[in-house]
Parts: structure tokens; C-alpha cells; sequence
């Protein structure tokens, strides 16, 4: 089942988000959006988070903003900033799913490109989450104080991403080692956002493009790993 829902920041503000329940919970997880909005893709992830035994909540960062246009993407993208949405929106969310007590109790973070950059920050920003997995994104090194990381990191990157570069995932990869991170990381052969089937189309950027087998991969990796530290 799912629904819209509302709960609270931190800071006492609102924001609303898409919740997808599971039947029979293990656990629960916040879905952190790509750069295009909360739209029907990244809910048909919810809804497969939630399919698999956990539920999980979108927050609506862009505040019922989406987009299929790649310039109007960046657009809202630019105009989010980043640390409060991370330290207020997604712990919201994350404190949300914690007062639901579904399953054993602990609650991950996820997200894609945009969303996988939140992903680590939320990781250092939000203490109450339980594990994290990134997709296909990260922040500008200067920004992740890995030092502040608690919980245990699994990350999905691809080889031939031309937004998030290899070697900038090997120097997040040297930073998380050296502060001792419970760090599990996976490259596959593939392009940005290989696991968004959405990735070619109208609208879309030339340098994304979907893979089906490594997305399924990926998937069946993050499925072990939550069950393992959520479940």
C-alpha cells in the first residue's frame, strides 16, 4: 500500500513525502531522489523496497517540483541546498520511519545520482539511520567528513560514469579507509544511472544509460546487505 504522508524536520517544518509499506516489514528505508523530482520512477523503487520487505519513504525535496527536462533538472537541483536537506528532510524522514518501529526498528538511507550524494552526507548528518547505500553519486570530497560516518556503507558505482568520475570514487573510497568506515564497495562496467530504466528517452542525457543485468546485480547486493544490517 502505499500513500502520501507528512512529518516533521527537526527544525519543526513540514515536508511530505511518498510512503510505500510492506506487507510484512523487516525493516524500513529512506529512498533519496535522482536530480528529476519525486516522480514515478523513483516511487516504482519504493515500491520495490517495499515489495522486498521493507518499507520506504521518499522525501519530496523539491516540494512537488519533477521534471523529464535534463536543464530544468539541473535547475532544481541547484536550487537545493544540500545540507539541509540531508541533515533536516532526510533525518525527518529517517526519525519518521524510526517512530513506526516496523520490523526490528533500523532504518537505512538510500538514493541515485542526486540521491546517492545524499546519501553520504546523510551518512555524517543523520546518526539515527542504521546503514546507507549509495548509488552513483557523491558530494565534493571537501564536504564528507568521514570521520562522522557510524554506519555501515555499501556503494554501487559505475566504471564509465562521466558525472561521477573513477577516480574521484577512489579518493572517497581512501578517505572512508582511513577513518575506519564499515566500507563495502562495487564497480560494474556501466554508465551513469544503469540502474534507472528510465535513463534513455526524451529528455534524458546521452551520457546515462540503463543495464539491466548490473542493475539486477546491484539490487541483489543491497537486498543482502540491508537484510543483513536492517533485518
Amino acid at each position: 500500500m502505499s500513500k502520501t504522508v507528512h512529518f516533521p524536520r527537526p527544525d519543526g517544518a513540514t515536508v511530505s513525502g511518498y510512503l510505500a509499506e510492506a506487507a510484512q516489514p523487516v525493516g524500513a528505508v529512506v529512498v533519496i531522489q535522482e536530480w528529476w523530482g519525486l516522480n514515478d520512477q523513483i516511487r516504482g523503487v519504493a515500491d520495490r523496497f517495499a515489495r522486498a520487505g521493507f518499507t520506504a519513504l521518499v522525501p519530496d525535496l523539491y516540494r512537488g517540483q519533477s521534471t523529464v527536462e535534463a536543464e530544468e533538472a539541473h535547475h532544481l537541483m541547484s536550487g537545493l541546498d544540500f545540507g539541509q536537506a540531508a541533515a533536516q528532510d532526510v533525518r525527518g524522514a529517517v526519525a519518521y520511519l524510526k517512530g513506526l518501529a516496523l520490523g526490528g526498528g533500523k532504518v537505512g538511507v538510500t538514493g541515485y545520482c542526486m540521491g546517492g550524494a545524499l546519501t553520504v552526507l546523510a551518512s555524517t548528518l543523520v546518526p539515527e539511520a542504521d546503514a546507507a547505500v549509495v548509488w552513483y553519486g557523491m558530494p565534493p570530497l571537501e564536504f564528507v567528513d568521514a570521520s562522522q560516518i557510524r554506519i555501515p556503507l555499501q556503494a554501487h558505482w559505475a566504471t564509465q560514469d562521466e558525472f561521477f568520475k573513477i577516480d574521484g570514487v577512489d579518493a572517497l573510497e581512501a578517505k572512508l579507509a582511513e577513518a575506519g568506515v564499515a566500507y563495502e564497495g562495487h564497480r560494474y562496467l556501466a554508465h551513469h544511472a544503469f540502474a534507472n530504466e528510465t535513463a534513455q528517452g526524451p529528455g534524458r542525457l546521452p551520457q546515462t544509460q540503463y543495464d539491466a543485468a548490473w542493475a539486477q546485480l546491484a539490487w541483489d547486493r543491497t537486498m543482502r546487505f540491508l537484510g543483513r544490517q536492517l533485518g
